[in-house]
């Protein structure tokens, strides 16, 4: 498993129903790519739960890299370069992916946490830690699944929870709404530990 995201960062003023029709009418798209186990469409919108941006920020997790390399060079990424401006593409090696007891609904929001990994701390120790925590974050009524990966050129960890609207406030990190949710190959991502 492989997780990627890029963030486009829009003007304060900007119309943000503008990305709601571009995913309404393109999101269908990813719906069967090879190799994409998941995309989540997400955004933040200034104001709302938080955020300080208007920003189109979609997460992927692949199942393979082939699949992430025909998309990061085919005609869906060279449009969305074209109309935005392209974009830092961030990668995380996967560590683990955890369905929760709303697998089958549709969600509505999703999590992210960074998390530096200190140069002093063990990586292992740190990384055994964070997933000895995932079953009991992943039984919460509201998740959908769960995806931790790592980062190892900046050492940081991501977790991205994807949910309904009952996700805990309490959850730390960005928060974002799910505005389409691609699932061609999820069903068949390792459960537990990627290795």
């Amino acid at each position: 498993m492989q997780a990627m995201q890029y963030e486009i960062t829009l003007p304060a003023d900007y119309d943000m129903g503008i990305i709601h029709c571009r995913v309404a009418e393109k999101g269908r798209l990813t719906d069967e790519f090879p190799g994409l186990a998941m995309k989540a469409y997400l955004v933040r919108e200034r104001g709302v739960a938080g955020s300080p941006v208007n920003q189109y920020a979609p997460f992927y997790l692949w199942n393979t890299a082939t699949g992430m390399n025909a998309f990061l060079w085919g005609p869906g990424f060279r449009g969305l370069s074209q109309d935005f401006g392209r974009p830092v593409v961030r990668s995380w090696l996967g560590l683990a992916h955890q369905r929760g007891p709303r697998f089958d609904a549709t969600p509505t929001t999703a999590v992210r946490r960074l998390l530096p990994v200190p140069g002093d701390a063990d990586p292992a120790e740190l990384i055994e830690r964070m997933l000895g925590t995932l079953p009991a974050d992943g039984d919460h009524p509201a998740v959908h699944s769960i995806a931790v990966a790592i980062d190892t050129t900046r050492w940081e960890l991501v977790t991205m929870t994807l949910g309904t609207d009952e996700l805990p406030d309490q959850l730390p990190g960005e928060r974002y709404r799910v505005l389409h949710l691609s699932t061609p190959e999820l069903t068949n991502l390792k459960q537990g530990k990627q290795w």
